[in-house]
Formats: C-alpha cells, structure tokens, sequence
C-alpha cells in the first residue's frame, strides 16, 4: 500500500482537505469505534495543533511531512498534562509530569496525537484482554482478539483510526498484533529509539516501535525517532534511512529460516504451509535460502520469560501508591503497600512480579536467573553467527492464529507459548519487522544489529514477491 502519510500530506498542501477536518474525522471513527481501542481521546489537543497547521497553509507557510498527520500513542507513553494509565487500576487517574523522548520527536516534527490506546496493562500480555478497559476486538474478526500488548494501536491502524500508532515491543508487542491485524510493525533494534518516557515492562528488550500500513511509512516514523538521547544511555546515534536506499534487495544474497520453528508441533498446519510456500517464492527470485538450527521454542519462552519477569518486580517496585497511583489505606504502612498492590495489579502483571520475585529471591537467583543471562548470551551468540552465513533471516510471526476473546485468559501458559517465534528476536535485540504477507498472520523478518534498513529492503522486495 501506498504512504498515507506522503499522501495526506500532498493533500493538505494542494489544499484539498483542512487538517482540522481530516483530525474531526479520525476522532469521530474513534469515538464511534466497536473495538475497543481508546483509553483516552486527546480531543482538544488534537484539535489546537491541527488549527495551527491550517493556520500556516492559509499563510502560504511550508509544512513538514509529518505536519498534521494523526496518530496513536499506545498508553503506556508519557504525554505530559494527558492521562497514563497503562490500562491499568493503579495508575488509572494517573497524568503525566512530562512528555517521552519519542512522543516529543513526533510532536516536534508536527504530527498530531489523537488517542491514548488500549493495551495489556503495563505490557503484560499477548492479547489485549489484560486491561481495566475490556479486550481490544480484533480489526478483522471482532470475535478474536486484538493481540498484545500494542493490541488497540495495531487495531486502530488497520481500520483507519489513525494513520500510524505507536507501540511498545518487549517480546513481540508490536510485532504480533501487527501480524494478527494484517499491518506492519516494526520492533527497531534496541536503543535505536530512546525509551525515556515509556512506562518499563523489562528494560533490557523494551522498545518504541511503529505500526502502519506501508513500509514507507514505517520508514518514515522510525527516522523521526531514532537517535541519542542523554536522557537514555542505552541509545546510540544512527544514520537516516533513505526512501531510495529500501528501493531494492539486490545486496541480499542469502535468506535463513529456523527449521526448528516449523518443527514444532504447536504451529497451525496452514501457517506452516503457507510458510513453506513462501520460502518456495523466495528462492524462485533468486535467492540462496538456508535452513539454521536455533534454540526450542520452549527454551526462549522460559529465557524470556525468566528475565523479563524478574525485570518487571524490580520496575514495578516503585508502583506503591506513595508517589504514583490509587492508594488504598490500611492499618499500618506494610499493610498499605500490600492491599495497593494486591487490590490494584490485575491478576497477570502480580502473576509476573511474584514469578520475578522468586527467580530473584535468594536460593534461586543462581539456579534460575543466572541461568537465563547465560541463555541470553549463548542466543545472542547464535544470532551473530547466523549472520556471519545469511543475510536476512524470515519466520512466521506466531504459531496460531488469533484466539477467540476469553481463551488467553483462561489458560496464560497457552498465551506464554504463542510468544515462541517472536521473544528469541527480542532477547538478541535485533531489528525485526512484521509484514502482512506470507500467512494469515504475516512474516516476520529479521536483520542483525543496527541493519534495520536491510529489514525494509527486504519487506519493499517482499511486498511485491508474496
């Protein structure tokens, strides 16, 4: 699909629309919308910066490509004077003190925020469903779920809402509703963007990433947000990437799969097929396809979750009702702090603080987490050695196809599992892009460190191919 934002943009500037009409119109499908994708409209905000955009075409002023296109923020980023709730009960009359790095790029560059979207409350999730706001509806099948936890911000997307949404990816958040909604979603490599201002879910693989319906547009968002940031020393400075610099894939010679994905006997039949046929395609373009050994998937759904669980206690420790949140007063201050947390975490997210806890409490710290760093390293070992053989390596994004509303819920192993394709990338910090191609949940392809311009390469090549 063509950019919308190229094309907005050339819309406004020959006068064709009003921003303040074309924003009108994003937040009326919002308000209006079955989904169940908003936490909060940024109503008059919106509005106000989309009158200042008018204001400047009137005067005969230029505009920036980004200037007075909509988006989504998913509600886990701080945008200062708006409420943050992480879809949460804590934090659910929560407002921000200040704006993330990432946002405020955006809104630097002129795009206009209309929404604070629905999620996995603070991330934990592969569904949507974990929210005080009720499970986001798939934008294809309103009976299956949105996917998670970037799930009301890929939803928005495919049915038009906002013209790019940005997500929160830690193990697939974006990458994986990305999938289950037929857009794109890109989780860049780690510390590309900055994280300042995102609500932590695990330091270590959190990432800001965005979802929209062209890889021109991906393209686009990423170059405004990417960049050093002091205010987070995990970000590096990184060269723009060109419009014409994704325009071919004739520096990728060789493509790899996991063979071990399509071993395993949880993955959907159809998902496998179709997989197996796009590999087919792939090499009839030419392409030297090799088949790679990699980790179980129960081994990096265990690493995964070991550390990522471990990460969020320690995050979330803060999160007692002294300084953020709904507090809840009991007879002593220990009994505060545990009735706060007890009454205000949902089931999921006290679920991963106490797995975090015990993987870190004395006596299983060396058996349990030590473990897993030294897993991390062996896997991010294993991903430079593949790509001292591929240059590109694609795998199906999930397993499955998007559960009915309810089901994740009642079995959250089954719902840990569906991560299985999605958290091995996360735990190497790679650039890893979802394309709606492939298998009804897409494909996702995936680059080594700091080559997220291969990744779009790939996806332009891709896009025309599959």
């Amino acid at each position: 699909m063509d950019s919308q934002i190229h094309k907005i943009h050339q819309q406004l500037v020959n006068k064709e629309i009003t921003c303040t009409a074309l924003v009108q119109d994003k937040l009326k499908s919002l308000k209006q919308n079955t989904n169940n994708t908003v936490n909060a409209l940024l109503d008059d905000l919106a509005l106000n910066l989309a009158a200042k955009v008018d204001a400047k075409i009137a005067q005969g002023e230029s505009i920036g490509l980004l200037e007075g296109i909509p988006f989504g923020i998913k509600d886990v980023y701080m945008v200062q004077g708006t409420l943050t709730t992480a879809s949460s009960e804590l934090l659910k009359n929560y407002k921000s003190a200040y704006t993330a790095t990432a946002i405020q790029k955006l809104l630097d560059a002129g795009a206009i925020p209309l929404v604070k979207e629905n999620c996995d409350s603070f991330g934990h999730g592969s569904s949507s469903e974990n929210t005080i706001f009720g499970a986001v509806k798939n934008a294809i099948n309103p009976d299956l779920v949105g996917g998670g936890s970037s799930g009301g911000s890929a939803v928005n997307v495919a049915k038009d809402y906002t013209v790019f949404s940005i997500g929160g990816d830690t193990g697939g958040s974006v990458r994986q509703p990305a999938g289950y909604n037929n857009v794109y979603g890109l989780k860049p490599t780690y510390g590309r963007i900055s994280r300042y201002g995102l609500m932590a879910y695990a330091s270590s693989t959190d990432c800001v990433g965005p979802i929209a319906k062209s890889i021109e547009d991906i393209r686009i968002v990423l170059n405004v947000m990417s960049g050093k940031d002091p205010k987070d020393q995990t970000t590096y400075a990184s060269a723009e990437i060109a419009q014409d610099a994704i325009s071919d894939a004739k520096d990728i010679k060789t493509v790899g799969y996991f063979k071990n994905f399509l071993e395993n006997d949880a993955i959907d039949a159809q998902i496998k097929s179709d997989f197996l046929s796009a590999i087919e395609k792939i090499k009839a373009q030419g392409f030297q396809v090799k088949a790679l050994d990699f980790f179980e998937s129960n081994t990096l759904v265990s690493t995964y979750y070991t550390l990522a669980m471990a990460e969020t206690a320690s995050n979330l420790s803060r999160l007692d009702g002294t300084n953020y949140g709904n507090r809840i007063e009991a007879e002593n201050l220990k009994e505060t702090y545990a009735v706060t947390r007890s009454e205000n975490f949902s089931e999921e997210t006290k679920r991963r603080i106490v797995g975090g806890n015990q993987v870190l409490s004395q006596g299983f710290s060396d058996e349990i987490y030590l473990k897993g760093l030294n897993l991390r390293d062996q896997i991010s070992e294993n991903f430079e050695n593949d790509f001292k053989e591929v240059d590109i390596i694609i795998s199906p994004v999930t397993p499955n196809t998007p559960p009915k509303i309810g089901d994740s819920l009642k079995d959250p192993l089954a719902m840990y599992l569906s991560d299985a394709y999605t958290v091995g990338f996360s735990l190497g910090q790679l650039p890893t892009l979802t394309v709606p191609q492939g298998t009804a949940t897409g494909l996702q392809i995936t680059a080594a460190k700091n080559n997220d311009e291969l990744v779009l390469k790939f996806a332009n090549f891709l896009k025309d191919t599959i």
